[in-house]
């Protein structure tokens, strides 16, 4: 329990650091977008090159990417159907907030909590591939076909689709897990030339990660009258904090049969908040922004003590 304790304390240290420097404008008006683009193109995909070409190949195709994409398929369904029959939404908004309710912030804070909490950061790999593999693309497509009209299907919206499908199979970040991946399939290691500063960039992930965290939460209004969609924003944040970590739960124990720290991992996954990604496709498309967002930063404000619970419980 002092290792969870120790880690959640790393971890709220560099974010109020982060905080601290976006309410006095230090690193300028910019610095969370820059940083985030780093961690996102750069720092991420190296961690994991470097992350799986050392490791075995077990620890992606494991229990820990069963239980994470049963959670998400179980929870973001549970909410469109709840959406669809009691709030009477369009399919773009009950895509968005399925999204907002079972697609979980693996990098900004799942890696941080990974290392620190779990000390463990491959628990993260299957997550970010399952994620970006699969569940990008069908949400995108979904978007796709049903936010941008559809009439009879032109070229142009049949290549749009397309696109839309094949844009995550560009994410650096997949790309950086297929590397790893394929490396540590093949069995070859590179060299230490070539290692070394795929450490060095992956090692600086999790603090700018951190510190991007704490820029973001400057200035930010949640639930604003007139102009929130309260009772969405409360179901997907109530589905993401308390229904997918008991699905993953009962995954895990009843389905797996895990105990201990394995267990205890899979419910802290699950209990990560709603990723930022929500928000970019939900701008894209031009539909749930501030149900994405609202619930991205309020999820992401009850994360810490909901994994702080689940630590007393079952750490």
């Amino acid at each position: 329990m002092s290792g969870v304790v120790s880690g959640f304390t790393v971890i709220f240290l560099v974010v109020a650091l982060g905080y601290i420097l976006g309410r006095t404008g230090s690193l300028g008006e910019h610095a969370a977008s820059v940083l985030a683009r780093m961690v996102f193109f750069v720092c991420t995909p190296a961690l994991l090159i470097h992350s799986l070409a050392t490791s075995d190949l077990s620890v992606v195709f494991s229990a820990t990417l069963a239980i994470a994409s049963a959670s998400a398929v179980v929870v973001g369904g549970a909410y469109a159907l709840i959406a669809k029959l009691w709030l009477r939404r369009a399919v773009p908004e009950i895509v968005i907030g399925a999204l907002s309710s079972s697609y979980v912030n693996s990098v900004n804070l799942g890696l941080p909590i990974a290392i620190f909490v779990l000390d463990d950061a491959s628990f993260i790999a299957p997550l970010l591939l399952f994620q970006i593999v699969f569940y990008s693309p069908v949400a995108l497509t979904a978007l796709d076909l049903t936010a941008l009209g559809r009439g009879g299907a032109s070229d142009a919206e049949r290549t749009s689709t397309l696109k839309t499908v094949l844009v995550p199979l560009r994410n650096p970040i997949l790309v950086g897990g297929v590397v790893g991946l394929a490396i540590s399939l093949i069995g070859w290691t590179p060299p230490q030339a070539v290692m070394e500063p795929l450490n060095m960039l992956g090692q600086a992930s999790v603090p700018l990660a951190l510190l991007t965290f704490g820029l973001t939460l400057t200035g930010v209004a949640v639930f604003k009258k007139g102009q929130s969609p309260r009772r969405d924003i409360a179901l997907a944040s109530v589905m993401k904090m308390v229904a997918m970590p008991a699905v993953a739960y009962a995954l895990a124990r009843w389905g797996f049969g895990l105990t201990g720290h394995q267990l205890f991992a899979q419910v802290v996954i699950a209990a990560l908040p709603t990723a930022q990604n929500v928000l970019v496709y939900a701008t894209r498309y031009q539909r749930g922004e501030v149900l994405a967002r609202d619930s991205a930063l309020i999820t992401t404000l009850l994360a810490i003590p909901v994994i702080a619970l689940i630590a007393v419980t079952l750490a």
